[in-house]
């Protein structure tokens, strides 16, 4: 899709690059032996090579570099055996070395790709023009004192991976979707939590608008957008004052910008830095990083099934929709828990369970499927009741409800409830006798082509034996009575 602004000289192309900075899941930092866990108190978790004391050499951590491998397989990217890193030179005072050890003309992935899908089914290939390591930042903290900033180091050093997308984005809404499909690999892969509230996601967004069939306009980068919706609307924003700028016979400035999302607008922050002003040079302390493709093919090896695969295996091996599946492998956790559900099991009864009434359970709860009150070894045996007659439909939700609450297996409930379902043939016509007998008027309304009436009578049935009434008996006895009367 295209987004197209219409200002005063016609309509106007958006293009996007977005820079995603994923915080790699890792025991210790990308160079030194700190811890990485979140939450900790201020400065506990810093080694002397984050703090840049003089002498201190990094070592680089291959439990790191393994995770980016593993992330440029998951995106169908290209791992370069061959990668440096280089220092980025600039000031910055939660940067204590005056510099920022990353990569920069010899990233250790190149050129891949990301499918997204759109909200009216399309789907697009997003350009990933490389991912690379680097070090993260210290953390300012100005709401300490009222005269001074305070420095946490916590993250100082912590393993990030820059992954650059080409400027394929054209709208928003495709912005939105890029960044909720990495996310979602991320994850998968387990090599990024995409957190982006705690940080560990986060995006700088490139934004230029163009008319049709231009080159490139001038860009401006928006730092550190932490929110898919923020993304989303600062692209909006961006592209509007952009639009505004060009139709007054202004310039566009490159330069880096902040996103106000209670404002509603993007505010210059400081002029754009190209490559060189950063003085780039190989790091002196690194050796380059060789890597065997022997280890990158047993690292692939080890890689789980992705969500696009784990989607069309769904959708062929349990006979679900396309949106069912994509809402099922939607989070990893998710797709387990249905799988080990609906395996074995009819897929799409499985499907209508947990994306129906278990979601709306735990969404009326807070809870989450980690945390969900019914396991899926339970809801599994519960549809095996369904399915061999022990309960009905009807039934089975008021067993649900209970096992939500008491936590206890479905067997248990139907006997403590006496819910099992009514297939006594003797009893169902007893059932229908009554019915008729109290309905004589309806009955007579039946024999003389309402036909309509026969559901009237179903429902009648199914009070009379308190809903435990095997639904398909009941129609088939029912029809044979009036049939016979």
């Amino acid at each position: 899709m295209t987004y197209v602004i219409e200002g005063q000289t016609g309509p106007w192309e958006i293009v996007v690059g977005l820079e995603v900075h994923a915080q790699v899941i890792s025991e210790s930092k990308l160079f030194s032996g700190a811890a990485t866990a979140f939450g900790a108190e201020p400065n506990t978790q810093v080694s002397l090579v984050d703090a840049a004391f003089p002498g201190m050499l990094p070592v680089i951590n291959r439990a790191c570099v393994a995770q980016a491998i593993r992330t440029g397989l998951g995106l169908n990217a290209h791992i370069n055996l061959q990668s440096r890193f280089d220092r980025k030179n600039y000031f910055y005072a939660d940067l204590p070395q005056g510099y920022q050890i990353s990569q920069f003309e010899h990233p250790i992935v190149g050129a891949g790709r990301i499918t997204i899908e759109l909200a009216d089914g399309q789907t697009r290939d997003i350009g990933i023009t490389r991912l690379h390591l680097e070090q993260d930042a210290g953390k300012l903290l100005h709401d300490q004192d009222p005269s001074h900033s305070f420095v946490d180091l916590n993250r100082a050093g912590v393993a990030l991976m820059e992954i650059v997308s080409e400027p394929d984005i054209r709208a928003p809404e495709e912005a939105g979707a890029y960044l909720r499909k990495l996310r979602q690999i991320l994850r998968y892969l387990g090599t990024c939590d995409g957190n982006m509230e705690e940080g560990s996601l986060r995006a700088d967004v490139n934004v230029s608008v163009r008319k049709a069939g231009e080159a490139f306009r001038t860009r401006c980068e928006i730092k550190n957008v932490n929110s898919i919706r923020f993304v989303m609307q600062a692209i909006e924003t961006e592209a509007l004052r952009q639009v505004t700028l060009w139709e007054s016979g202004q310039e566009v400035e490159q330069e880096t910008r902040l996103f106000d999302p209670s404002r509603g607008e993007t505010r210059a922050m400081r002029s754009k830095e190209d490559a060189h002003d950063y003085r780039y040079f190989p790091d002196p302390d690194l050796l380059p990083l060789v890597l065997e493709q022997e280890w990158v093919d047993t690292l692939k090896a080890t890689l789980p099934e992705l969500p696009d695969a784990k989607r069309a295996r769904f959708q062929s091996e349990y006979g679900i929709t396309f949106y069912d599946a994509g809402v099922l492998v939607a989070e990893q956790a998710v797709a387990n828990y249905y799988e080990n559900v609906a395996r074995g099991r009819d897929g799409k009864l499985a499907a209508a369970w947990v994306t129906g009434d278990l979601f709306g359970a735990l969404n009326k709860r807070g809870a989450t499927i980690e945390t969900s009150p019914v396991q899926a070894a339970t809801l599994g045996r519960m549809l095996d009741l369904i399915t061999d007659g022990t309960i009905n439909g009807k039934i089975a939700k008021e067993v649900f409800e209970d096992m939500l609450e008491t936590g206890d297996e479905p067997d248990a409930i139907i006997e403590r409830k006496g819910l099992r379902q009514v297939t006594d043939t003797g009893v169902i016509e007893t059932a229908i006798t009554t019915v008729l007998e109290k309905h004589a008027k309806e009955l007579e309304d039946y024999r003389n082509g309402k036909d309509r009436l026969f559901g009237f009578f179903v429902g009648q049935v199914m009070k009379e034996t308190k809903g435990k009434a095997n639904p398909a008996l009941v129609n088939e006895a029912l029809k044979a009575r009036l049939k016979s009367s």
